[in-house]
């Protein structure tokens, strides 16, 4: 791990942390938004501003330093050639620990709606021996389509969960999940864009207690361009928790919401998002059409039936809010039992690139309240239908391939 401490830090009782990539043109106001509210809520309190990076080429380490505070900073990075979140987030854990540092907190780098008052809504809690806050975010109801149709209803449905934004990007979090975190199985896809949703699964597979927090709007670069990828990691990592941790959603389960427990003030607007159905569409056809071949014989001949007349005979593709979740636990069972996992995963895109097609369309109708209604409505489905996966592992198991 590459390292500049300009001020010799060596103990720090709070660390806030900043991921980046590429990050220059916009990692300046996030520290200076981070500095306002340390100084503000948390002055008596020794603590430093720790950018994790990826050694990016357009100096965002350099900035970061350059931005003046009165906080203490120290920039920490990934050799050359090393790259992803997750990577960046494990750095930062090892340097949180070598601190001894007692609570943290991280927050994307390309934030253009941070306030000062999200450092108190992140830190706060910690004191009040929460383990893990997660925050919720006002968006726009075609915003943060692998959220809404994966993780939050994944979470709900299996894990009787109810955080709205497993995968909001920014934490706060104790020593103990500190530790916790850095004690679990870190696949590639993890030291990727599957980090957010490992570290809300191992936040609730500890039995730490878990809490929300109302952010207002998130206002930051758009994600639409790594959405692939991100689709791709965040499901490996959600089946592949999912999969080694079969005591966790096997058994009978209540329905649970953590707590919001701070509202920040955040005058900012949300950002409307367009979806082109039609291009999104042709992905969906493209990559369902290169991946159903390689798991056809695996999936139960209803589903076959019914994805064959959608994608290969009519081209009329929909999939609602009543098909999804048999689609997700058709696909999860599959993965469960089968060694091509990667297929699956790709298979699994070309379906959610139409769930999201689907769900835009649906959407044009509704008002924000109106589309927020069904993403709770189509999470609550998960839930109960989480007999039907139950009841496919246990008629239709097969041995693993």
């Amino acid at each position: 791990m590459i390292e500049i401490n300009p001020h010799k830090i060596t103990r720090a009782e709070v660390v806030v942390g900043i991921p980046s990539y590429n990050e220059a043109d916009s990692i300046s106001n996030v520290v200076k938004q981070i500095d306002k509210g340390i100084q503000k809520y948390f002055k008596g309190k020794s603590a430093v501003i720790i950018n994790s990076d990826n050694n990016s080429p357009d100096n965002t380490g350099r900035v970061f330093l350059s931005t003046s505070t009165k906080t203490p900073k120290i920039y920490i990075s990934t050799p050359p050639g090393i790259r992803g979140k997750g990577n960046n987030l494990r750095n930062l854990f090892l340097k949180i620990k070598g601190l001894r540092s007692i609570c943290g907190m991280s927050v994307d780098a390309d934030l253009k709606s941070i306030t000062p008052e999200w450092i108190k809504c992140f830190l706060e809690p910690l004191a009040r021996r929460y383990d893990c806050v997660v925050p919720i975010y006002h968006r726009d109801k075609n915003d943060a389509t692998i959220t809404t149709n994966l993780c939050y209803p994944l979470v709900y449905g299996l894990l009787g969960c109810n955080i709205r934004q497993p995968i909001g990007g920014d934490f706060g979090f104790s020593k103990k999940l500190v530790d916790y975190w850095l004690g679990q199985n870190w696949s590639e896809a993890v030291r990727n864009f599957g980090i957010d949703i490992f570290m809300t699964l191992n936040a609730i597979k500890s039995g730490g207690k878990l809490c929300q927090v109302d952010l207002g709007s998130k206002i930051h670069k758009p994600s639409a361009p790594k959405l692939s990828p991100m689709f791709s990691q965040t499901a490996d990592t959600i089946f592949r928790f999912l999969s080694e941790n079969e005591n966790l959603w096997r058994r009978e389960i209540d329905l649970k919401k953590p707590p919001i427990v701070c509202h920040a003030e955040n005058k900012a607007k949300y950002e409307k998002v367009d979806i082109d159905c039609k291009e999104v569409e042709e992905r969906a056809l493209s990559e369902f059409r290169a991946n159903y071949k390689f798991i056809k014989n695996h999936i139960s001949p209803e589903l076959c039936s019914l994805l064959e007349k959608m994608f290969l005979k009519e081209k009329s593709l929909k999939i609602d809010a009543g098909l999804w979740p048999k689609v997700v636990y058709e696909m999860f069972r599959i993965y469960h039992m089968n060694s091509n996992k990667e297929a699956i995963i790709k298979l699994l895109r070309a379906l959610y690139f139409t769930r999201v097609a689907s769900m835009v369309k649906e959407n044009s109708l509704k008002t924000q309240e109106e589309a927020e209604k069904a993403i709770q409505t189509q999470a609550h489905l998960f839930f109960k239908m989480r007999g039907y996966l139950l009841m496919e592992l246990a008629e239709g198991l097969e041995p693993p391939t």
